[in-house]
C-alpha cells in the first residue's frame, strides 16, 4: 500500500505532489529543490544549493524511517552543467560507508524558482 511522506523539516511540496511516496518497501522522493525550511530561500551557489538539497532528501527519508545509505539511485538535475564539478564534491560528502548510488546528471533548460540544482531519489526502506 502506498504510504505518503510529508515533513516539516524540508520544504512543503510547491504544488499538487507529495515530498515523497513509500510503497513496497521503497521510498521514491520528489525533485528537492534547495530551499532551507525554516526560511523559503534558497542559499547562494551551487555547493551550498547542493548542500540543502540533499539536507532535505535526507530529513524526508528520516521521516520515512530510512537514510541516506539506503539511496540506491539519484537523479540530480543542474541548471547549468558547469556546476557539475562543484556539485559532485558535496554531493559526495552525503555518501560513505554505504557506497554511492546509481545516478544520472542532466542539464536542464529551467529548474523551479531558478534553483541551481534540484535532486530526487530512490531509497530502500
Amino acid at each position: 500500500m502506498k504510504k505518503v511522506i510529508s515533513t516539516d523539516l524540508a520544504p512543503a511540496a510547491i504544488g499538487p505532489y507529495a515530498q515523497a511516496v513509500a510503497v513496497d518497501g521503497l521510498v521514491i522522493t520528489s525533485g528537492q529543490l534547495p530551499i532551507n525550511p525554516a526560511t523559503g530561500a534558497f542559499p547562494e551557489g551551487i555547493e551550498a544549493q547542493t548542500k540543502q538539497s540533499l539536507e532535505n532528501v535526507k530529513a524526508i527519508l528520516a521521516e520515512a524511517g530510512t537514510g541516506m545509505d539506503r539511496i540506491v539511485k539519484t537523479t540530480v538535475f543542474l541548471s547549468d552543467m558547469n556546476n557539475f564539478g562543484a556539485m559532485n564534491e558535496v554531493y559526495a560528502t552525503f555518501f560513505g560507508e554505504g557506497g554511492y548510488p546509481a545516478r544520472s546528471a542532466v542539464e536542464v533548460a529551467r529548474l523551479p524558482k531558478d534553483a541551481l540544482v534540484e535532486i530526487e531519489v530512490i531509497a530502500a526502506l
